[in-house]
């Protein structure tokens, strides 16, 4: 079980929905040599019979459609076998793109959000929104100790807030409002940018130019949990 001594550390990536990348990632000794305990995946790859590509230490948490729309699945949680099933539990979400697990301990209760928001939309983040309204006490109060909630994933959204200011050509009135409706959300949930400001996360394939697609979004009382997020571009 986890408790007041452990640390939970999550690795969260966007993989393209590439089998090589994601069984590379997932069967190397980088996770384990870092003691990772919770892959958030974006983009997973999904076989022919509906299934991730997953190893026996791991245990995959599908989105709650999955299974009679397997092939719209834009996120996939993994889990490691050895965190006790009495400690986490999914819960159900009416989307594709977004898989939320609990974690409890005595130290209180973790609600983590895996994301995956359309570029074209942001249907996403207002069914997040909707939700957290909707379960409000069950994601704010815990039986011991103290609730927190993360949202994690690709978030596909450009703004000043975390991108690099000198790409303007980023700021288009129309990408601005999309950031906003993220922003909102974040505010009116009490949550804050965990990821420190214009910290690289992906290189385009052509132009090798980096941008700030991925972010994390934490408790704004959580502060005192977080002991680093960062990103590991040399990998």
């Amino acid at each position: 079980m986890l408790d007041t001594t452990d640390k939970l550390t999550i690795w969260q990536q966007n993989v393209n929905k590439s089998p090589l990348s994601q069984h590379n990632l997932i069967s190397s000794s980088h996770l384990a040599n870092m003691g990772v305990g919770l892959i958030a995946l974006q983009e997973p790859a999904i076989n022919p019979f509906g299934f991730t590509i997953a190893m026996r230490d791991w245990t995959p948490i599908y989105p709650t459609p999955h299974s009679t729309m397997p092939d719209r699945s834009r996120v996939i949680t993994l889990i490691r076998s050895n965190i006790s099933t009495d400690t986490w539990m999914q819960l159900d979400f009416p989307s594709s793109n977004v898989v939320v697990i609990q974690i409890v301990g005595n130290w209180g209760k973790i609600t983590i959000f895996n994301i995956y928001n359309d570029c074209d939309n942001n249907n996403t983040i207002k069914l997040l929104s909707n939700y957290y309204s909707r379960n409000r006490n069950r994601l704010e109060q815990a039986e011991v100790g103290t609730a927190y909630v993360i949202w994690l994933g690709d978030f596909n959204c450009h703004h000043p807030l975390w991108d690099d200011t000198n790409n303007d050509q980023l700021f288009t009135p129309k990408v601005m409002d999309a950031a906003e409706v993220l922003i909102e959300a974040i505010a009116d949930i009490g949550l804050e940018l965990a990821l420190p400001s214009r910290t690289p996360m992906h290189q385009h394939n052509v132009t090798k130019s980096w941008s700030w697609l991925d972010q994390v979004f934490l408790s704004d009382h959580a502060e005192h949990m977080l002991i680093s997020c960062d990103t590991r571009t040399d990998l």
